[in-house]
C-alpha cells in the first residue's frame, strides 16, 4: 500500500520545526532547516497561524512530467522518486510544482520529499500524519 504525507490539523502547529529538523537531518545530512523538504512558516497577523508546506503526493505528478531527463520518475501511489545522478538541475520541476514546495541546495539540486515519514514520525503534535493512501 502505497503511504503519503498529510497535514491534518495545522491549527495545533506549534512552530517547534522537529518536522523540518527531522527531515534535514536523517534525510539530506545537514542541521540546516533550509535543507529540509518541508516547510513551517507562520502565516503572520495577529492570529500568527502557521503553515505547513509539503508534498501533497500529486497522483499525475506534473513535477516528473516537466523533468527532461527522467531524474523524476512517478512512485506508486503519488509522488516521485528523485535520482541524483540524472538531474541536469534545470528548475523546470519547481516551475511545475502547482504547491511550489521543491526548492534547491546550494548546488542547485531540487530538494523533493522523499516519502519517508521522518517529519510524521517526529511532529510532536501530530500535525503530519504518514497515512496509507489509494488502493
Amino acid at each position: 500500500m502505497a503511504r503519503a504525507i498529510r497535514v491534518k490539523d495545522p491549527d495545533r502547529c506549534i512552530g517547534c520545526y522537529s518536522c523540518m529538523l527531522a527531515c534535514a537531518r536523517l534525510v539530506h545530512r545537514s542541521h540546516s532547516l533550509t535543507k529540509s523538504a518541508i516547510r513551517v512558516q507562520t502565516r503572520g497577523g495577529l492570529q500568527s497561524k502557521w503553515g505547513i508546506d509539503v508534498c501533497r503526493a500529486c497522483p499525475d505528478a506534473p513535477c516528473a512530467e516537466a523533468c527532461p531527463t527522467g531524474a523524476l520518475t512517478p512512485r506508486a501511489g503519488g509522488g516521485v522518486i528523485w535520482r541524483r545522478n540524472k538531474c541536469s538541475r534545470c528548475g523546470n520541476c519547481a516551475n511545475a510544482c502547482v504547491l511550489r514546495v521543491i526548492h534547491f541546495d546550494e548546488e542547485g539540486y531540487p530538494i523533493i520529499c522523499l516519502y519517508c515519514g521522518h517529519c510524521a514520525r517526529f511532529c510532536p503534535q501530530e500535525v503530519i500524519v504518514w497515512e496509507e493512501i489509494g488502493p
